[in-house]
Formats: structure tokens, C-alpha cells, sequence
């Protein structure tokens, strides 16, 4: 976006969005988002103010994109896994911005909607009291854990070939499928979704 009678709000939020969730928040500069909106400092501060107002209404933003989550599925089972990936999604999407609205101690005003979500249908299932609220946020936990896991994996050195084989015949009790599996990079989708739901069926003893 370079046309300078085109700048809006918008147009300067959603630029400022894409180089923190590119780049994280110190890649922010005023000088740098008039770069690429193709317009000058000043129509940037008409539009947002200073770059503490922009970072806050990047902040709002964020928290409402981030409840925008809706159940999906027939059973209550179904619906509290679609919450469940959907809001891995959202995480692993703007882990810059994620980080910008844990600074400013908004985390679970952030996370309340996909909150009241699960709690539905845990309810459905027929929890009540404490151990659907226990049910909850374990799987909260299980989300947000799962997701920091990711990150670090992504952001660890390169592992080199040519180490030693780890999983040996005997390495793995002479069962070679699971050798094999092993030795292959891990599936993060399939992990996820298996983790979910186990934690759904025994700690939501679901009903639906």
C-alpha cells in the first residue's frame, strides 16, 4: 500500500500489525511504518497518535481478533476441539502481538472469550462447579503449553545429521514401528489434536 490519498486508520493499524507479527514490536518505528504506507510521519501520527497509541490500539485489536472464536461441531465434544483449534491458530499466527498484550497485563481478558466457549460446552457435556472449571483450564493450559513448545522448537538450533542413530532395534524394545516414528520429525497437528482430545475424554467425562 503506497498511495498516499489511500491512507486510513485501517490501512495504517493493519500495516503496523504485519511488521510487528513479521518482525516483533522493535521493528515499529514510525519512520519505518511511513516507509511502507508511502506517506509521510506526520499523517501517520494524524491518523493513530504516537507509537504508544498505535501499540495499544494494536493491543485492542489483537484482544478482539482473539475472541472471535465460534464452536463448531454436533456434540459437545467436537465443539470444544474446534475451540480448542482455533485458538492454537490465532496463537501461533501473532505470537508478537500475543506478547504485547501479556505486557500490558491483558492475557485473560484476552483469553475470556474462548474461556466462556469451553465452558458452554463443558457444560453441555454435563459438568458443573469446579470440575468443569478444572476441565477448562487444563485444556487452556494444554493450548497454551502445546503452543510455547512450538515456539521453542522453531526457534532451536538446527539439529545435525549424521549423529548416532537413537533409535536402535534395541533402543526401542525390538518394536521397529516405533523406531521408525521416531526418527521422523514429529507431526505438530496430529500431536495436538491427539493431546486434545484425550485430555477432553478423561478429564470432561463428556456425555455428549
Amino acid at each position: 500500500m503506497a498511495v498516499k490519498d489511500a491512507l486510513s486508520r485501517g490501512a495504517v493499524l493493519d500495516a503496523a500489525a504485519e511488521l510487528v507479527r513479521a518482525h516483533g514490536p522493535g521493528a515499529l518505528t514510525m519512520r519505518r511504518l511511513a516507509a511502507e504506507l508511502g506517506c509521510a510521519v506526520t499523517a501517520i501520527y494524524w491518523h493513530v497518535g504516537n507509537r504508544e497509541a498505535l501499540l495499544d490500539e494494536l493491543v485492542a485489536r489483537t484482544v478482539k481478533e482473539m475472541g472471535e472464536i465460534r464452536a463448531e461441531g454436533r456434540t459437545p465434544v467436537e465443539r470444544a476441539e474446534s475451540v480448542a483449534l482455533a485458538l492454537r491458530r490465532k496463537l501461533r499466527a501473532r505470537p508478537h502481538l500475543i506478547a504485547l498484550v501479556h505486557e500490558r497485563g491483558l492475557t485473560e481478558l484476552m483469553m475470556l472469550p474462548a474461556q466462556r466457549a469451553l465452558v458452554h460446552e463443558a457444560h453441555a457435556a454435563g459438568l458443573r462447579g469446579a470440575a468443569a472449571a478444572e476441565a477448562v483450564r487444563a485444556l487452556q493450559f494444554q493450548i497454551v503449553g502445546f503452543v510455547l513448545v512450538e515456539r521453542n522448537r522453531e526457534r532451536a538450533p538446527a539439529q545435525h545429521p549424521g549423529e548416532p542413530d537413537l533409535w536402535t532395534p534395541e533402543a526401542a524394545e525390538q518394536d521397529p514401528e516405533l523406531a521408525t516414528s521416531f526418527a521422523a520429525p514429529p507431526d505438530p497437528d496430529i500431536l495436538f489434536r491427539a493431546s486434545v482430545r484425550g485430555l477432553i475424554a478423561s478429564l470432561w467425562a463428556v456425555r455428549g
